[in-house]
């Protein structure tokens, strides 16, 4: 029986390595057979993981939290990529400028449950008040079902009118760009945005505490086959398309090589002590998390050798 990985958003360059592992054949060089699901929102993604439904999560690492409260039966075995990776956009004919996060009072924009957690804590920190300011951030409309890609909806509903602005993944910020209804504000990977917001989340693989202790060999091949996309996606960044034929529409196959190419700086599967020390200060700003957890209580250190391998 296979192993099951999920992820919230598919079309997507978020998830990629993680979906790239099964297409390219690196999760079977290493002996796992593994079949990709979808699984809309993240909370829902992870609580499939504590449910024992899926054996493996390609995350938002902080969104572990939804399910598994205080770090408690989970770990991050890797990283797909370091950093927070969402976008915010906005439409263009509110001629928005980079960087000025004053674009979003009295606006709408639209967010998933728990990336939107990311925005809030951001917006406050670049000292944003988001009642007085009248920002409302909220679901975006057709984002309904458990198979939904988010930032191409996303897309759709700014084209469309029903946002003026939304958070999202780099597939979606880049639809809006090329379809000339959405600016880019922040790329807070890139460096935009208040400095800590860099570390509130990455894309991370997750497991949970049951399948290490079970089958500590299944986890780390799960890593070494991230570790090997990473790697071959490096070495040719154009193999992504071959991947997006598969998985996505025509239009989004077509652009997913190029965003691969942009992410390939922040293709590391480590998962510093730094990363996690601000994940966990911004997960208790936002109360939820409440304890201070050790850093191999939130990952799984016997596998650290595996990230450089």
């Amino acid at each position: 029986m296979p192993l099951k990985i999920a992820v919230p958003d598919l079309v997507s360059n978020s998830y990629f390595p993680a979906a790239a592992a099964v297409e390219l054949g690196f999760f079977r060089e290493e002996g796992l057979d593994v079949a990709l699901e979808l699984i809309f929102p993240v909370d829902k993604t992870y609580a499939a993981l504590r449910d024992g439904q899926i054996d493996l999560v390609g995350g938002s690492a902080h969104s572990a939290l939804a399910a598994f409260p205080e770090w408690k039966g989970v770990k991050l075995l890797c990283a797909q990529a370091q950093g927070t990776y969402w976008f915010l956009v906005m439409r263009s004919d509110l001629a928005p400028q980079r960087n000025d996060l004053g674009v979003v009072k009295g606006r709408r924009i639209g967010a998933a449950p728990w990336v939107d957690l990311a925005l809030r804590r951001l917006l406050l920190e670049g000292g944003i008040d988001i009642e007085r300011g009248q920002v409302q951030i909220m679901p975006v409309p057709g984002a309904v079902g458990d198979t939904v890609n988010f930032g191409v909806t996303a897309a759709e509903a700014l084209a469309d009118g029903k946002i003026d602005g939304f958070w999202a993944n780099g597939m979606g910020a880049e639809v809006a760009v090329r379809r000339g209804v959405g600016t880019v504000v922040l790329d807070v990977r890139r460096g935009d945005g208040p400095k800590p917001c860099f570390y509130y989340t990455m894309a991370a693989i997750s497991t949970t505490d049951a399948l290490i202790e079970r089958s500590p060999e299944t986890a780390a091949a799960a890593v070494r086959a991230i570790v090997k996309t990473q790697k071959a996606l490096k070495q040719d960044f154009q193999r992504a398309t071959a991947v997006g034929e598969k998985l996505f529409p025509p239009a989004e196959a077509a652009l997913i090589a190029e965003l691969v190419r942009r992410d390939l700086p922040f293709y590391d599967a480590t998962i510093s002590e730094k990363s996690v020390a601000g994940m966990n200060a911004f997960a208790r700003d936002l109360g939820i998390l409440h304890g201070h957890p050790a850093y191999r209580d939130v990952v799984a250190t016997p596998f650290q050798s595996l990230w450089k391998s």
